[in-house]
């Protein structure tokens, strides 16, 4: 993860969440009053924001301690505790909510992808996400993704050709799109067309595709069009697949599966703070 990017986006999470100050905070303690956060499971799941828990802290107050007691991947249950913070109770205030909305989706997102990739074994299709980010959060979704075991799609529109059924509508042909694209990229660049019907899966072949995707396939046409496909052109199903119908799409012989749901359709891993001030036991 760009760690520099990362302070840049929390820090606008920061301004927008504290504004010009935190009134709550700064009305009841001094800088002086001292407490701990504990951050907790209230649910199984897997653990992701380990590092959005130090930087964050650390951005608003470099005093706090910070303990780590899961690492991103760790699975965690319902009671087991996260990560102890310590120090300003203004600093630890002021970025609680920020920072547990960000590990909570984090965290969703990394159980959810840990499920697909386990529905997935004894298979040789891998699990990957799409750009169907929350914007702003994107990085992070994509990070929490890796974190449950699964793959990146493309980052954005700058790091892969993708014609969709727009493009090659506009272009007017899977061939010409393809060849248009060809003649202006360099050889480090993929390209993958999305596919509907058999003539279109021919017509991506013949024009030199690096990646063919079966757009809202079902399991048995991908499997009875596979046979078609060179063995150096790289296969996706998405569309329409989710967690109760992955295994039949995976047991389809396609090598990727992308799933939207990962990242746009997120619940978030129940994740609490316990608070204790110093001067209390």
């Amino acid at each position: 993860m760009n760690k520099i990017k990362l302070q840049e986006i929390l820090k606008q999470f920061f301004n927008e969440d504290i504004g010009d100050g935190d009134l709550s905070s700064e009305t009841i303690f001094s800088r002086i009053d001292q407490g701990s956060f504990t951050f907790y499971a209230k649910e199984d799941g897997i653990f992701c924001g380990a590092t959005i828990i130090e930087t964050g802290f650390k951005l608003l107050d470099p005093f706090l301690n910070i303990t780590l007691l899961k690492e991103d991947g760790d699975e965690v249950h319902k009671g087991d505790q996260i990560a102890i913070i310590e120090g300003s109770l203004q600093s630890l205030l002021s970025g609680e909510r920020v920072i547990l909305n960000l590990i909570q989706r984090m965290s969703g997102i990394a159980t959810n992808a840990r499920k697909a990739v386990e529905l997935t074994k004894g298979t040789n299709a891998k699990i990957c996400d799409t750009r169907k980010t929350m914007p702003g959060l994107r990085m992070l979704d994509k990070y929490a993704v890796r974190t449950g075991g699964a793959y990146n799609h493309r980052s954005g529109l700058y790091d892969c050709i993708m014609l969709k059924d727009n493009h090659i509508a506009f272009a007017g042909s899977i061939s010409k799109a393809v060849q248009l694209a060809k003649s202006k990229i360099g050889h480090t660049v993929k390209i993958e067309v999305e596919i509907e019907t058999k003539e279109q899966l021919l017509e991506a072949i013949e024009a030199g595709a690096d990646i063919i995707m079966f757009d809202n396939r079902t399991p048995e046409e991908i499997k009875q069009w596979l046979p078609l496909v060179p063995k150096h052109i790289t296969t996706e199903a998405s569309g329409g697949i989710t967690l109760d119908n992955l295994r039949k799409y995976a047991e389809s012989g396609v090598e990727w599966i992308s799933l939207g749901s990962l990242t746009h359709s997120v619940n978030a891993l129940d994740i609490s703070a316990l608070v204790k001030r110093k001067d209390v036991e």
